[in-house]
């Protein structure tokens, strides 16, 4: 990227984390995206608009917090490790429209951060926290508008994967809206460098679930049956973990048009649905 063209100025991780004391904990997956041009393209990838409200989670030393400080009307950004709060109001106070808060995003609600309708997710995550914080986006009651999450690039892959090798992350997240890998980011882009590359995932929701939303819950409950012996059979992965006998799940799945031999991974999201529809009309049995 050239400089003269990037309104955000380089920031030094190493030498703040000198000035500061700080050492970063591997615990908490601690890799900060430093390299300028990712963090551009990331940004790019999100469509953020000067209208745009963006909840960032986990800004770390506000590496990524600064370029959506500066294209979007605001930003919240959830830091976990009250450590960083110094560093982040001294690189974050040229601007005037970031607000930090300290605490953990899986014990806080979308709803009371983001009030806006319309509103962007575009974080730097720890991977180890990857499927948790895509569904605790994705079931809250205020969804976002789109999603942007740097995460692995084998998980990235993973969820925009097609029926035949599905995994039940894949299907939770298909479910509310449509994923792609927007940026490919090296390690070493990243400090420190972690042993694996990384990707910019992005979600764009749609307006309503994929599953009608009164057959969710039975979606979720079959799907993570299916998943769960993910190399038996529909027939046999339902019977142990729906608790049925082997009749009836073979008789659901007739019914929906669903062959008792096929695996969870094959199955489309319209053939998951059918499938909720049997169930539910069939609660008496």
């Amino acid at each position: 990227m050239d400089p003269a063209l990037n309104p955000v100025p380089p920031l030094s991780v190493a030498r703040l984390l000198r000035q500061y004391d700080l050492t970063l904990r591997k615990g908490m997956g601690q890799n900060f995206l430093i390299d300028e041009t990712a963090l551009a393209r990331i940004v790019a990838a999100a469509e953020i608009s000067t209208d745009s409200a963006v909840l960032e989670i986990g800004p770390g030393l506000g590496s990524l917090t600064r370029y959506l400080a500066e294209q979007a009307r605001k930003v919240i950004a959830v830091e976990l490790d009250d450590r960083f709060l110094p560093v982040l109001a001294e690189v974050l106070e040229p601007w005037d429209n970031v607000t930090v808060i300290h605490g953990d995003i899986l014990n806080l609600q979308p709803d009371t951060l983001m009030r806006e309708s319309g509103y962007l997710v575009v974080a730097n995550i720890p991977y180890y926290i990857t499927s948790a914080v895509i569904r605790h986006l994705l079931e809250a009651e205020h969804k976002p508008q789109r999603i942007v999450l740097t995460i692995q690039e084998e998980v990235a892959r993973r969820v925009c994967a097609e029926p035949g090798s599905l995994s039940l992350l894949a299907l939770s997240v298909q479910v509310y809206g449509q994923p792609k890998l927007a940026v490919r980011i090296p390690a070493g882009a990243f400090y420190p460098p972690p042993k694996v590359n990384s990707a910019a995932l992005r979600i764009d929701l749609y307006p309503e679930p994929r599953i009608p939303a009164p057959l969710l819950g039975t979606f979720f409950s079959l799907a993570k049956a299916g998943f769960s012996q993910k190399r038996k059979t529909l027939r046999n992965s339902l019977r142990g973990g729906m608790g049925w006998p082997a009749e009836r799940a073979e008789k659901f799945l007739t019914q929906a048009g669903i062959d008792p031999q096929r695996r969870a991974q094959t199955l489309t999201l319209e053939e998951w649905g059918r499938l909720c529809e049997v169930v539910r009309e069939n609660q008496h049995l």
